[in-house]
């Protein structure tokens, strides 16, 4: 509440200044929010576009004042005005050619060239991150994600496949198609495909983003864990609607429960994330706590 309340007073000076830019940017791109919603971000593919934006929103609303501090009184960047025009580039080509990619990759160009035009570069440098994060929500090309989704499917399918028969249950596997009981699932681009895994990565680096470790170990570390721990939550959903089909049937594995078994991939990979940060946490502890000793008891 006090963070807020402090907020507040320099959003509100802030408004002269930017609701024209707010209300210009929400005409440029409110068509293209429109085509998002009933059209990329209703596939269970990219269903992870609105979380992506929302997050980056809030993440530039916690940076906002200290963007404003630090780029007061500092000189604007020219860079800005050509930064607007090759945003503007992508923004028509994308619209007159109906590449979505194009539109939603010229909001950061069009938003990164209005901070150096108005505030210059120092605005930028603090609010990089979450310009950066919404790289996440821009689907990738499809022969890029075809090349790298199958060996990941491949993978999560054999991963899957050990793990349940070690279990004692009647599975096999050909390629990425699993057999379990009298049900035949396969293993979708949606359930362990690429952009699964660039969401989890990015939930993950916004995780490091929120957290500000001080330890540049501890951040590294992580963010190389983020990888395989991304790859464990793909299984455990696999693992999932696996077993949901095996005991309720594949109407119930295809229906609700599908969607459900996309809600433990997040909280899978967010305990796992925690569960990496509170061991990284332990060591650290650990090794200061012996480093201390070994201090204390040298002559």
């Amino acid at each position: 509440m006090s963070s807020l309340s402090n907020r507040l007073p320099g959003l509100k000076a802030a408004m002269p200044e930017w609701w024209p830019v707010v209300l210009g940017l929400a005409a440029l791109y409110a068509p293209t929010l429109y085509d998002l919603f009933n059209g990329l971000w209703a596939t269970e593919e990219q269903a992870h576009g609105p979380i992506i934006l929302a997050l980056a929103i809030w993440l530039l609303y916690r940076q906002w004042p200290d963007m404003m501090a630090k780029s007061e009184g500092k000189p604007t960047s020219v860079a800005g005005w050509v930064t607007l025009v090759i945003g503007l580039l992508f923004y028509l080509t994308g619209r007159s050619q109906e590449i979505m990619a194009f539109e939603m990759f010229s909001f950061i160009w069009v938003f990164a060239a209005i901070l150096l035009v108005k505030r210059g570069g120092s605005a930028l440098r603090v609010v990089w991150f979450p310009l950066f994060f919404l790289l996440f929500m821009i689907p990738l090309p499809g022969t890029v994600v075809i090349v790298l989704t199958m060996p990941m499917k491949m993978a999560v399918s054999y991963v899957t496949e050990n793990i349940l028969f070690w279990a004692g249950y009647p599975i096999a596997r050909n390629g990425v198609i699993l057999q379990i009981g009298q049900y035949q699932l396969l293993v979708a681009d949606a359930c362990a495909g690429l952009q699964t895994l660039l969401t989890l990565e990015s939930l993950g680096l916004f995780y490091l983003n929120v957290v500000r470790h001080t330890s540049v170990f501890r951040n590294v570390v992580l963010a190389i864990l983020i990888v395989p721990i991304s790859f464990a939550a793909n299984v455990i959903r696999v693992i999932a609607l696996t077993l949901i089909t095996y005991y309720f049937g594949d109407e119930a594995g295809q229906g609700f429960l599908h969607g459900f078994a996309g809600m433990i991939l997040f909280l899978s990979a967010l305990v796992l994330i925690l569960a990496a940060d509170s061991v990284l946490q332990l060591m650290m502890k650990k090794r200061a706590a012996d480093a201390a000793q070994r201090a204390g008891g040298s002559p």
